[in-house]
């Protein structure tokens, strides 16, 4: 793989006795669309949350764009180009729905303290811009209905919408999603296969998705690799994976070995 964007190399973290990242490698070229799978507790999120500076790992490299990113603090490794949305909502539930987006998207745009608090100078035009990228996105994610609705009243699916669209306007180069369709209802699942789909095409963005939705996992990633305790045990496309006997045992079961 030539020039990834991003490259894990043998991470490792533990928590106490528990080795929740096992000596973990994995890479990304730029635009790709790929999926990361595991039963509970095999260290999916907590890849992530080594990635993007929740923690850092006891051994091994993280590198976005050739940088080595693994001693960076969160808002350090957002500011290059990575954003995610999280397994348990982070909104901000008494704000409207257009209020979290542009709370995001208010960090590419600068003015100082005396604009900030006078509305004057650059402020206007800054916030006229933010207003309008935000629209546009809600709008992406077939959320502008409802842009000044209470983020908290929201329907748990349009909700995890939400999130998406709000880690859009972070302007990534790189988007973790995890679990993007839990609580989701199987319709609302395959809208949002589209959704992650067109997104990942007209972003021309790379897109790694955690997901326990296989029928997520199966139908929109090239590429998938599982983890069982810590470790990577399989990569390959869809077919590979849904025929490999170490995942069948330890997560896929016999329900999909059938399918």
């Amino acid at each position: 793989m030539a020039d990834p964007i991003l490259s894990l190399d043998n991470l490792n973290k533990h928590f106490g006795g528990v080795h929740a990242v096992k000596d973990f490698t994995f890479q990304m070229e730029r635009s790709e669309l790929a999926g990361l799978i595991g039963p509970n507790g095999a260290g999916k999120t907590t890849v992530f949350n080594l990635i993007t500076g929740v923690y850092s790992p006891d051994s091994g490299s993280i590198k976005f764009k050739g940088e080595e990113i693994s001693a960076r603090k969160t808002y350090e490794v957002i500011s290059r180009g990575v954003a995610r949305t999280f397994q348990n909502l982070r909104l901000f539930p008494r704000s409207t729905a257009l209020e979290n987006v542009m709370t995001a998207r208010q960090q590419h745009f600068k003015y100082n303290f005396f604009e900030a608090a006078t509305h004057a100078g650059r402020w206007a035009g800054n916030e006229k811009k933010i207003k309008e990228t935000s629209l546009e996105l809600l709008d992406r994610v077939g959320l502008l209905p409802v842009a000044e609705q209470a983020a908290g009243t929201l329907p748990y699916g349009h909700q995890r919408r939400l999130e998406i669209a709000r880690a859009l306007a972070l302007q990534p180069e790189l988007l973790l999603l995890d679990e993007p369709a839990a609580g989701m209802n199987p319709e609302e699942v395959q809208d949002l296969n589209g959704l992650i789909r067109n997104i990942h095409e007209d972003f021309n963005l790379t897109t790694l998705v955690i997901e326990h939705h296989m029928e997520v996992i199966m139908e929109i990633c090239p590429r998938i690799a599982c983890m069982n305790f810590g470790e990577k045990i399989a990569e390959g496309d869809p077919d590979y994976i849904q025929k490999h006997h170490e995942i069948l045992k330890a997560y896929l079961g016999e329900e999909v070995e059938e399918c």
